[in-house]
């Protein structure tokens, strides 16, 4: 019974110089991962840094407040009315559908076989709490800030009564810019999940995103506060989710260690979780 236990002691001690082994060509051992999706470890320099990867999207939310109305280098006030002298304000409802775009570009590279950075499942989780974050700030925002639509502010020129345009129930969520967070929410996982193979996966996300961006001020839904101010929040959620997500779910390592006792032989078994 004492060698028994101690037999089993010493075999515990050497299972992780055993698992580190087995990787090694020649080696009997047995060892693999239950996902066999590509995982690049945080340790290539591509961790998300928390206070780092809010500087772009803070300045974007704090540009995008200094525009509000007539105030600020370009106001959106004027913003607006370039715009519209310059399309003669002929839109189109592409945004309705452009803002999911990047995530288009995400599935287009893995049919490709382009290889995100983590696995399918924390992809998975990553999307969902990057999503459920910005919805979770937009939207009430929208309610909170009671920011008129340039299109009802512009018919409030025109003499309309305020009573009346109050009836539009969309007139007044226009701040921030829902389309434009959601695809910016969109690129940036683009951005995070492949710039360890290109930049230009990113950049292409971004450029998307822009467009949708255009396409909300062309269509007189939102004015230039509202997208920069949408697009530091889709952007601030995402790395928020990456700079504090727990790489845990799906990254379970098995190991199979021969063992014997001189009189019956098997197998250690080391799972890490």
């Amino acid at each position: 019974m004492k060698k028994t236990i101690l037999f089993l002691i010493i075999l515990s001690s050497i299972q992780q110089i055993a698992c580190a082994q087995s990787a090694k060509p020649g080696n009997s051992n047995f060892i693999f991962k239950s996902d066999s999706v590509h995982v690049v470890p945080d340790d290539a320099g591509l961790k998300t840094k928390l206070l780092p990867s809010m500087i772009v999207p803070a300045a974007l939310i704090i540009y995008g407040v200094t525009t509000i109305g007539n105030h600020g280098l370009y106001s959106s006030r004027q913003a607006r009315t370039e715009i519209l002298k310059l399309t003669n304000g002929k839109g189109s409802k592409i945004d309705d559908y452009l803002q999911f775009s990047p995530y288009v570009e995400f599935a287009a590279l893995l049919a490709l076989k382009v290889k995100c950075k983590n696995d399918v499942l924390n992809t998975a989780l990553l999307i969902a709490k990057s999503e459920i974050i910005m919805n979770a700030i937009v939207f009430p925002m929208k309610y909170i800030t009671h920011e008129e639509r340039p299109y009802s502010y512009a018919q409030g020129l025109k003499g309309v009564p305020l009573s009346v345009r109050e009836k539009d129930a969309q007139a007044f969520v226009s701040l921030p810019s829902g389309h434009t967070a959601n695809a910016f929410c969109a690129a940036t996982i683009v951005y995070r999940e492949f710039r360890y193979k290109s930049p230009w996966y990113g950049i292409g996300a971004y450029a998307l995103a822009t467009s949708v961006a255009a396409f909300r001020m062309i269509n007189d839904q939102h004015w230039e506060s509202d997208v920069l101010i949408g697009a530091g929040i889709g952007m601030l959620s995402t790395n928020i989710v990456y700079a504090t997500h727990i790489h845990r779910w799906g990254r379970k390592e098995v190991c199979f260690i021969p063992a014997t006792d001189g009189v019956y032989n098997g197998f250690v078994l080391n799972c890490k979780f």
